[in-house]
């Protein structure tokens, strides 16, 4: 599979681009490259925030507290405590 390459001017403060070029030099990759994979690790936090989100919408709050509130069970081990 081939993956499809789009382009577009990207317009940065000279600061900026002197971080990135510094930090990519440090990562051993190319200033595109490391855009790249910076831009694909946000949408990927963004898309993981949704998807919580979605399965947070979508709980039976009633069926959760009836779990936390039901009898029997086993108290946690010592090594499960908070300290």
């Amino acid at each position: 599979m081939t993956t499809r390459i789009s382009t577009f001017p990207l317009r940065l403060p000279v600061s900026l681009k002197t971080a990135l070029q510094a930090i990519s030099d440090r990562d051993g990759t190319s200033m595109n490259q490391f855009l790249v994979v910076a831009a694909a690790e946000k949408i990927a936090a963004m898309q993981t925030e949704d998807f919580f989100l979605e399965r947070k919408n979508k709980a039976d709050h009633k069926a959760f507290r009836r779990i936390l509130n039901r009898k029997g069970g086993e108290p946690p081990a010592p090594e499960d405590t908070l300290l």
